[in-house]
């Protein structure tokens, strides 16, 4: 009897054990992240807004290949090829240690959702847009860095420093190649759906040595009233405007922003592939804007990437801005940007990185104060350089740094 009872124990003891490993391996969570260091150089510096006075600047430059960052993401399975899954990111200066956003632990993203391979994916959070994620792959940013290779200022949004609060976001399963996605970002304005909202929408279409991409975003501003439109935007970057550079500065008040874009890619080797991108990008004035009539800015721009060697990869970029509607301003600003970069892997998770930029900016454009106050055209190279643009028409940079990811 008691040989008989010691092996009912035994067989329990095993049975709870195999349940146990059974609900660790239905469940996973990694641990992430980026730790990104280099020093920059930048031939004209100044204020956002200021028209002279600009000197060059070496420092250190964190974050210039991929912002250093470490999260949390996991995937636990609920049954019937259904999962629930997550993601905390937080954001870091990792020269000095400082958190990247003020009062936000998981300021890069913080979302939670449900995926199934049948009926796609449906995420709640702070989170990236579907305009975003579907046009990434073609952004310029992929092999010359947001940094200095975002099209002038980030006017199109094609880097990562738009994230959304409060964003529903659905993406469809991939079916022949291609992909849909829909979100919305709740403004939280009492009385009003549409006042600080942000909604997305995007289409997706890779297969084999071919990519494209289309998408349409547009960010409602939610301060009324006495106080400018624009002054707030709750569901843009860290509860601020998005976009302002010295390309926008004069718009900065706008009601609202949209941006359509399309993005494609052709690979034709394993050494050679080209990516292309076109967008359109419109300020809308209101009631309490310090324009009157519609700003609207076309930009072009291409990125041809090498790897000849397994550790190798160079690329070079070019882009074209234009504002085609400028307020009345005959002579619109024209912004023209050329990048070099050069990456060397010193392990699968270890690289070294060398960037080179310059950027040429020709013609007239709105200063702070809006309508009324035109100044001349001032360069600002990708985003790195949004709140210290250059005083005059030129500005070139270069970096050196070094990557890790664990």
């Amino acid at each position: 009897m008691h040989s008989r009872s010691n092996a009912i124990r035994h067989a329990f003891f095993a049975l709870t054990l195999t349940a146990s490993a059974q609900s660790f391996a239905q469940s996973s969570v990694t641990l992430y992240g980026i730790v990104d260091n280099g020093l920059g150089y930048v031939s004209n510096s100044s204020s956002l807004g200021a028209t002279s006075g600009g000197k060059s600047a070496t420092k250190m430059t964190p974050g210039v290949w991929a912002g250093s960052r470490f999260g949390l993401k996991g995937a636990e399975d609920l049954g019937g090829k259904t999962s629930a899954i997550f993601q905390l990111e937080s954001g870091f200066n990792s020269a000095t240690g400082a958190v990247q956003y003020t009062n936000a632990m998981f300021g890069r993203q913080a979302w939670v959702g449900i995926t199934n391979p049948t009926y796609g994916t449906l995420t709640a959070g702070r989170q990236y847009g579907s305009y975003y994620q579907l046009l990434s792959a073609y952004s310029p940013t992929t092999w010359l860095t947001g940094f200095y290779g975002a099209h002038p200022g980030d006017i199109d949004g094609l880097d990562t420093i738009y994230r959304s609060n409060n964003t529903l976001l659905y993406k469809s399963p991939t079916l022949y190649g291609v992909t849909v996605s829909g979100s919305y970002s709740m403004g939280g304005v009492a009385g009003s759906l549409n006042q600080g909202s942000t909604w997305n929408t995007a289409i997706q279409y890779a297969m084999g040595p071919v990519g494209i991409g289309v998408g349409f975003s547009r960010i409602n501003n939610s301060t009324v009233g006495g106080g400018a439109w624009g002054s707030d935007s709750t569901t843009s970057n860290n509860g601020s405007q998005a976009g302002v550079s010295a390309l926008t500065n004069g718009y900065q008040t706008a009601k609202a922003q949209q941006r359509f874009a399309v993005g494609t890619s052709y690979k034709f080797n394993s050494a050679w592939d080209l990516t292309a991108t076109y967008s359109n990008v419109q300020y809308i004035p209101g009631i309490n804007s310090k324009f009157t009539d519609t700003a609207i800015f076309n930009t072009g721009g291409a990125v041809l990437h090498w790897k000849p060697l397994a550790a190798w990869d160079f690329a070079t970029g070019y882009s074209y801005t234009r504002a085609t509607r400028a307020n009345g301003i005959q002579d619109s600003a024209r912004y023209q940007q050329a990048n070099l970069s050069e990456y060397y892997s010193l392990s699968k998770r270890t690289g070294l990185y060398a960037l080179q930029a310059y950027q040429r900016a020709s013609g007239k454009t709105l200063g702070t104060s809006g309508a009324g106050h035109i100044i001349d055209a001032t360069a600002t190279l990708g985003d790195g350089f949004n709140t210290t643009p250059s005083s005059s028409a030129s500005q070139a940079a270069f970096g050196i740094g070094i990557i890790h990811r664990f």
